[in-house]
C-alpha cells in the first residue's frame, strides 16, 4: 500500500537545516536572542526603507522574544523562518547575516510566498540568491509547492533583481497596493514561479 504524504502541515517533515556552498539557512531556536539582536542592528539602517520592523531598536531581550516567537510558528507550521548563518570550513555555522524564509504559508494550494533581508556588509555576494535558490527546492521538494511568489516594493531594485536572477517571472504590478514605512502609497511587484524547472541558479 502506498503511503501519501501527509496533508496536516503539522505532518509534514520540514528541515530544520539547509546547506548550500557558503551558508547555512538554520531554523529559529530560543537562546538566538543576543546573536540576532547583533545582526538587526547591523543591518538596520540597510532596511529602513523597506522593512517597518527595521524602525525600531530592539533590545536583546526583544530579539530573544522574535526568536523564540518564530520557533514556535516554524513547528505550527505558520511561518518557516530560516537565519541565514556564513557557512565555516568546517562546516559550522558562523556569523548570522540575515534572515530568509516561507510566508503566507497556503497550504491546501501549496502555495507559498518567500522573503528575505541581508545585513549591508554581505550585499552583492550572491548569499541571498543563494538561500533562495536552496528554499526553493525544499518548497518544490519536500513542501509539494504549486506556486512559489515574491512580493516587493515596485523601487526596491535589490529585492527585485534577486528574484529576476532565479528565474522568478514578473507577473503583474498591483498600482497603489501597499502603504510603505513612511505612509505612503506604494506599488507591489509579483513574482511568481510555479516549476523547480524555472529556478535558475545563479552561482552555476
Amino acid at each position: 500500500m502506498r503511503v501519501m504524504p501527509a496533508d496536516d502541515p503539522l505532518l509534514i517533515e520540514v528541515p530544520e537545516r539547509l546547506e548550500t556552498a557558503r551558508l547555512l539557512l538554520l531554523a529559529p531556536r530560543a537562546g538566538l536572542g543576543p546573536t540576532l539582536n547583533r545582526a538587526v542592528l547591523d543591518a538596520q539602517e540597510h532596511l529602513k526603507p523597506w522593512m517597518p520592523w527595521a524602525h525600531e531598536t530592539p533590545s536583546v531581550e526583544q530579539s530573544e522574544a522574535v526568536a523564540r516567537r518564530m520557533q514556535a510558528q516554524f513547528l505550527q507550521r505558520q511561518h518557516l523562518a530560516y537565519y541565514l548563518h556564513e557557512r565555516e570550513p568546517d562546516g559550522q555555522p558562523g556569523r548570522l547575516i540575515g534572515g530568509a524564509g516561507l510566508h503566507m504559508l497556503e497550504w491546501t494550494v501549496r502555495r507559498y510566498e518567500l522573503g528575505y533581508w541581508i545585513g549591508p556588509a554581505h550585499v552583492g555576494r550572491g548569499l541571498v540568491s543563494e538561500a533562495v535558490v536552496a528554499l526553493a527546492r525544499m518548497a518544490f521538494g519536500p513542501l509539494r509547492a504549486r506556486r512559489l511568489e515574491i512580493r516587493t516594493d515596485s523601487r526596491n531594485a535589490s529585492s527585485r533583481a534577486v528574484a529576476e536572477r532565479c528565474g522568478f517571472s514578473l507577473e503583474g504590478l498591483l498600482r497603489d497596493d501597499a502603504l510603505n514605512v513612511n505612509g505612503q502609497l506604494s506599488d507591489t511587484c509579483i513574482y511568481g514561479m510555479i516549476s523547480i524547472n524555472e529556478l535558475i541558479d545563479p552561482l552555476r
